[in-house]
């Protein structure tokens, strides 16, 4: 839940970005880390295994100036992608405001992407928290590879509720800051 200090008019919200191992979540705050100047971001702190995996969570706090009269701060944070690090994937998860899940395109990725977006429900229940309840939206990214899903595809096994949606190539950048807006905004207008 966004932290609102009426004293300092500062307000802190929490975005996580949810999805399979090696999908492209870390690969997208990485892009955004090296976008922005260090006035706007702080720090990017990586938990990584030897094979560069996630092991506990990135986090990324931004500054994005202010919004009617308030200064407001948002936390990105990744989830490990692996399946034997649900329980940090459920801790991260807690007080979130808003979430990015990032599906692998690939075609052999597809039912990982149903698995972790199930995953990703089964844990926000533990909060009482459902996707009807919490922004989110979805980017689908590795769109450059030959394997990839067609977009229908996508659009028909992971958006049952029409969230907005997002092709992406991180890696790259492509999709990275359009799905960055989408969800920062949808996270403010429920704030307002």
């Amino acid at each position: 839940m966004a932290l609102i200090n009426y004293a300092s008019r500062e307000i802190n919200c929490k975005i996580v970005y949810y999805g399979t191992g090696l999908g492209g979540k870390t690969t997208n705050l990485e892009y955004i880390f090296k976008q922005l100047a260090p006035g706007i971001r702080g720090e990017m702190i990586s938990l990584a295994t030897e094979t560069e995996r996630t092991l506990f969570f990135d986090f990324l706090p931004l500054d994005l100036g202010s919004v009617q009269g308030f200064k407001t701060k948002f936390s990105l944070y990744t989830v490990p992608g692996q399946v034997e690090y649900n329980a940090s994937r459920k801790l991260i998860l807690n007080g979130v405001d808003g979430i990015v899940f990032v599906a692998d395109s690939q075609t052999e990725k597809m039912q990982e992407n149903i698995e972790s977006l199930r995953n990703m429900e089964e844990n926000l229940a533990e909060y009482g928290l459902t996707l009807d309840s919490v922004p989110y939206v979805l980017q689908y990214n590795k769109r450059d590879l030959p394997n990839v899903n067609s977009f229908e595809d996508l659009e028909s096994s992971l958006n049952d509720r029409g969230v907005p949606s997002f092709e992406a190539v991180a890696v790259e950048g492509s999709g990275v800051f359009a799905t960055l807006k989408a969800v920062s905004k949808a996270v403010l207008n429920r704030l307002s």
